[in-house]
């Protein structure tokens, strides 16, 4: 899959996942989409996650797994993507670790 594609592609997946995330989840705690990375054929996409509060993750992370078939399904009616990828949710532990440092050097 050309670079440019895949750029497209995964920015896509990232808006779709932010948009469902939101209408779906319950206000228990606040998912944020932070990143998504596509394999390089285009057929594999893990989505990467943060949850406030951190203790969370765990929770947000089985939720969003169990989704998994309803996103894709909703990634196909909202794109012209020709294929949707797998998809893989994970928690965005150097995220969280890179907040953790921007607040040590304050």
């Amino acid at each position: 899959m050309k670079e440019l594609k895949r750029e497209r592609t995964a920015e896509i997946i990232h808006r779709l996942a932010a948009k469902f995330v939101r209408n779906v989840s319950s206000m228990a705690s606040l998912i944020t989409i932070t990143r998504v990375e596509l394999s390089q054929t285009g057929k594999e996409s893990k989505i990467f996650f943060t949850t406030l509060p951190e203790s969370e993750e765990d929770t947000a992370l089985k939720f969003l797994e169990r989704k998994i078939p309803e996103f894709k399904r909703y990634v196909r009616d909202e794109s012209r993507l020709g294929l949707v990828p797998h998809i893989d949710f994970k928690i965005d532990y150097g995220e969280r670790n890179r907040q953790r440092l921007d607040e040590l050097g304050r």
